[in-house]
């Protein structure tokens, strides 16, 4: 036998051997899990948080779970999805995708929130970073944030801003926007990301914020614009739509957030390990990887612990900026 051919046969018996070691890991982690998992949604069908739970349900089925369903349960920004998951059975059936704005920004802009955001569920892993925009209707008469700021300074009426999550950092957005730009943008709350979308389209409201994942579909339709992103960087699936940084206005620099998995909190350590296994395995997927970043969303994923340490974190550091707005909601 040649060396190039024992080269060959030696490094096809590893590659089989690390498929089969693979395989293995995804049926140990399928198999810790008895019965059929749900992944519970706080938005309607259609936005960023359904499109990431369907993705990642077909790619824990492909891992070997016979069965994972996606449960659309909206209203109340999140929290009626967030609240039937912190008393459901601790089994690892049940598990919540939520934006990190209900664990760090939420607890501080909510005089009576119904969950402990500390105590009522417990991190499985965090799945992907949410780019945010602010969009118009594609043929609203402004199309870049400098413009309307100066369109909304001359109407006589205020405007409006359509969100799906009420107290989030696209509301502080807007209430920064008011107060350093002499504007009155007045907030609307919608049930989810599409519905919001559809009247940014026909002009109902003025413009929108949320995930770009959840505007792509109308913008490559051709229904809506983008005045800006989120954040301090430009995206590489939106080369040509600059930061609304650098169009020199700041206030949504820290618009910007990421979805997680979480369990009831007394879910066993044994079972959030399983379950923190199969979604950073699934994380690790190219095919995942690219529909996501099709969709506008980038995978970052986060084991358990790193995650509780990150909320606390990102919740001090936007503190100030809370304490600074005012906001206080019901």
């Amino acid at each position: 036998m040649s060396i190039s051919h024992l080269t060959r046969t030696i490094l096809t018996g590893a590659a089989i051997a690390c498929a089969i070691a693979s395989a293995s890991g995804h049926a140990q982690s399928a198999a810790a899990i008895a019965g059929v998992p749900t992944i519970t949604v706080g938005f309607a069908p259609g936005g960023a948080a359904d499109t990431t739970a369907r993705l990642y349900a077909q790619a824990l089925q492909d891992q070997g779970f016979e069965k994972v369903l996606v449960d659309n349960k909206p209203g109340a920004s999140g929290r009626i999805a967030l609240n039937a998951v912190k008393t459901a059975a601790p089994d690892g059936l049940t598990m919540y995708l939520g934006g990190s704005p209900l664990f760090t920004l939420l607890p501080l802009t909510y005089q009576n929130l119904n969950y402990d955001a500390d105590r009522d569920l417990r991190p499985v892993a965090a799945l992907v970073e949410i780019p945010t925009a602010v969009v118009a209707a594609a043929d609203a008469p402004y199309n870049n944030i400098v413009e309307y700021v100066e369109w909304a300074k001359r109407q006589p009426k205020p405007t409006t801003l359509g969100l799906a999550t009420l107290g989030s950092s696209g509301h502080l957005g807007a209430l920064s926007l008011n107060k350093n730009h002499g504007l009155r943008i007045e907030p609307v709350a919608y049930r989810g990301a599409a519905p919001m979308l559809i009247d940014v389209a026909s002009q109902e409201v003025s413009i929108g914020w949320d995930a770009v994942a959840s505007m792509m579909p109308l913008y490559q339709g051709g229904k809506i614009k983008f005045l800006g992103i989120s954040g301090t960087k430009r995206l590489s699936t939106l080369p040509d739509v600059p930061t609304i940084a650098e169009q020199g206005i700041p206030d949504y620099r820290t618009a910007t957030s990421w979805y997680g998995i979480y369990v009831p909190a007394a879910t066993p350590d044994a079972t959030v390990a399983a379950l923190e296994k199969a979604f950073i395995q699934a994380s690790e997927d190219p095919t995942l990887r690219q529909r996501l970043l099709d969709n506008g969303l980038v995978v970052s994923p986060m084991p358990a612990k790193a995650v509780s340490q990150r909320i606390v974190q990102e919740r001090e550091a936007v503190r100030p900026v809370v304490e600074e707005s005012g906001i206080k909601m019901d």
